[in-house]
């Protein structure tokens, strides 16, 4: 998949939601399925980032995007309610959804793991991706042919000493999509699949890796081919899978 040639037109008319989507791999996506041709919805805490986003994308040239700034540490199921009544109203559908933000929380021995912060990463990177899922889900089922993708870890699907709250809470969405996916796969166009981009240049990854020179590591944009693979009609009939790029 990291060598897919996707057609200009991918996602001519598509719809679809990426949180995270100020910086990093979550920035890149948006970018590059709006350059495909999808209207992109872009999700995230910062507005600012989240501007830079869009600016990126308007200069391009690309179908506009929209901004909708929501801080999932602090989201309640009335949040979502609010979200998925927006997209409707102003979409009626919802064709792709790229779960990206996460928080790493902190690399320590579990044992010294505080509570606190166990709370904070897991309603990030756990318990929203499942609100919000489940909050969008009638607008999934509304498209011809949707996707959803989490982006995920090699530490969700392996445990790695120190990784704690960040690598548990990928490991549970690992199963939490395969569960989306068994549950999806009869009688509704919703396929769902986990894609793990591999080390890239983004400051989590510079946080995690100190010492690690950032020009060894691959800039997002490098990683899009997997992400456009999967939100592409290309990809109908896979669901249930977690993927390498």
């Amino acid at each position: 998949m990291k060598q897919y040639q996707p057609p200009a037109d991918l996602l001519k008319e598509r719809i679809i939601l990426v949180t995270g989507a100020g910086g990093g791999l979550g920035a890149a996506a948006a970018k590059g399925f709006a350059a495909h041709g999808a209207t992109v919805i872009l999700l995230g805490r910062t507005i600012r980032k989240l501007e830079d986003t869009y600016d990126a994308i308007e200069q391009a040239g690309h179908p506009l995007p929209a901004i909708y700034p929501m801080n999932l540490e602090g989201a309640a199921p009335k949040d979502y309610a609010e979200l998925a009544a927006t997209v409707e109203k102003e979409f009626g559908r919802l064709d792709g959804l790229l779960h990206n933000a996460a928080t790493q929380g902190q690399l320590t021995p579990l044992s010294q793991y505080s509570i606190e912060l166990w709370s904070r990463v897991m309603q990030t990177n756990l318990n929203a991706p499942f609100m919000m899922t489940a909050a969008l889900l009638d607008l999934l089922k509304a498209s011809d042919d949707a996707s959803v993708v989490f982006t995920t870890s090699e530490v969700g699907r392996k445990g790695r000493a120190y990784w704690g709250a960040y690598g548990i809470s990928n490991a549970a969405c690992e199963n939490m999509m395969q569960i989306w996916a068994d549950e999806l796969e009869v009688n509704t166009r919703v396929r769902v699949n986990s894609l793990d981009p591999g080390p890239a240049r983004t400051n989590m990854r510079a946080h995690a890796y100190p010492g690690e020179d950032p020009n060894t590591v691959p800039l997002p944009e490098e990683l899009m081919g997997p992400y456009l693979y999967l939100m592409g009609p290309e990809s109908r009939g896979i669901t249930g899978q977690q993927l390498n790029a």
